[in-house]
């Protein structure tokens, strides 16, 4: 075993002359183990409510979306279409019209997104495991159906048990308007309410699924989309998705988008990564406060062994040494500390993770809270605390050698 080392850990675990020492060390190691672990916990359900708001998002957001790089609409045909529908790792493709919208509802009025679908897309969706009320349907016979977010639904009264039907409303792409006349101007269509979903408060607040020939009519069309949503078979992975964005996007050319999901949410999902910086930086910021228990024992053990110190130097020890034996003492409290918090919040973490032990309150969509460990966070937790423990140690240690020149 070297020197430096078996001192430092001999000053350690050794009892002080002034027993205040050992409590501070004591204080310090507990505080950088609750630190750590607070650390890996509120990372772990960071992720699983990260990876629910995925989960939830990839319930009306697909794979890969085909959006125009200029205008509104096309007409998804060629080549391409043929060659996506031929891959292996395609379960489906589907065309979609979208547009914002002026709705009626028995008296009440009000906006919403308006999405056209196809028969694929109610046949295929996975919106119908969202379903609150009523059956996801867009066709009862010839009568065509709509299918209201929770939200949007509740703010207008919405039901699907009520006979009225929805009233959807734009301004016609053919006709100028009249002053005379101004709802001549208007086109207009009516659909019947199905089902009401719940995705999330964002969606549920203005989304409305209705049958692609319905919006094509209020938006006078003929074959035209405003995307083409492809969505990847169960169990495919993120090198698959990327080849098949890159193989699409060169055959369609410099006139079409090809979006993944990040993509097509870059806004939200840029936000979710800096909310997680932050949280990260906001927990380090307290460990650090913590940490700074370890400057106020290792000065305390330094005048202590001042004697020590004095025998050291006659041995022929040189300063190098002295000092490195007193920063490994101050970052073995960190090191102590941080063992013990990983055990502690990797343990929690996992528990909660398999068990889900802590319920959410009220009617959430989960019962338990969220827990995803992830072997990263492990990672920049122990190089975080490690690192701050360190730089700590060294403070001390270099006051003590300024003033003794």
């Amino acid at each position: 075993m070297k020197l430096a080392p078996f001192i430092a850990k001999r000053y350690l675990f050794a009892k002080k002359s002034h027993n205040v020492i050992n409590i501070i060390s004591a204080i310090s190691a507990i505080g950088m183990a609750i630190g750590t672990a607070a650390l890996i916990i509120i990372m772990s359900v960071y992720n699983g409510f990260d990876s629910l708001i995925r989960s939830m998002l990839s319930n009306v957001e697909p794979d890969l979306m085909i959006t125009p790089a200029t205008g509104k609409v096309f007409v998804p045909e060629g080549e391409t279409y043929d060659w996506i529908y031929d891959q292996p790792s395609v379960k489906n493709m589907c065309g979609v019209l979208q547009e914002q919208v002026f709705i009626n509802y028995d008296g009440q009025q009000g906006l919403a997104k308006a999405k056209g679908v196809d028969w694929i897309y109610e046949d295929e969706t996975p919106l119908k495991d969202h379903i609150r009320d009523g059956e996801f349907k867009l066709h009862r016979g010839d009568v065509p159906l709509a299918s209201v977010g929770a939200g949007l639904a509740y703010s207008m009264g919405i039901n699907p048990r009520f006979v009225s039907p929805i009233e959807i409303y734009f301004p016609s792409r053919t006709r100028r308007l009249s002053m005379a006349n101004p709802i001549s101007s208007i086109e207009s269509i009516k659909v019947w309410p199905s089902s009401i979903f719940s995705v999330n408060n964002e969606v549920d607040a203005e989304l409305m699924i209705l049958p692609i020939e319905k919006m094509r009519e209020l938006l006078e069309y003929d074959d035209e989309v405003s995307a083409v949503e492809i969505r990847l078979a169960e169990g495919t992975d993120g090198k698959e998705l990327k080849r098949l964005q890159k193989e699409i996007s060169t055959m369609l050319g410099p006139d079409f988008k090809v979006k993944d999901r990040f993509q097509q949410n870059e806004s939200l999902y840029k936000m979710m990564r800096y909310e997680k910086a932050a949280i990260y930086m906001i927990l380090i910021f307290i460990i650090i406060i913590i940490a700074f228990n370890i400057f106020g024992s290792l000065s305390m053990l330094i005048i202590e062994k001042r004697g020590d110190i004095e025998t050291l130097r006659s041995l022929g020890a040189h300063d190098r040494l002295i000092r490195r034996i007193f920063v490994l003492e101050g970052w073995m409290i960190s090191l102590t500390g941080l063992a013990a918090g990983l055990v502690v919040g990797t343990g929690f973490a996992l528990l909660q993770q398999h068990f889900g032990f802590i319920k959410m309150p009220g009617q959430f969509i989960v019962q338990a809270y969220p827990v995803i460990l992830s072997w990263t966070d492990i990672l920049l937790t122990v190089i975080g605390v490690a690192a701050i423990g360190y730089i700590i140690a060294l403070l001390p240690v270099a006051s003590f050698y300024r003033k003794e020149r």
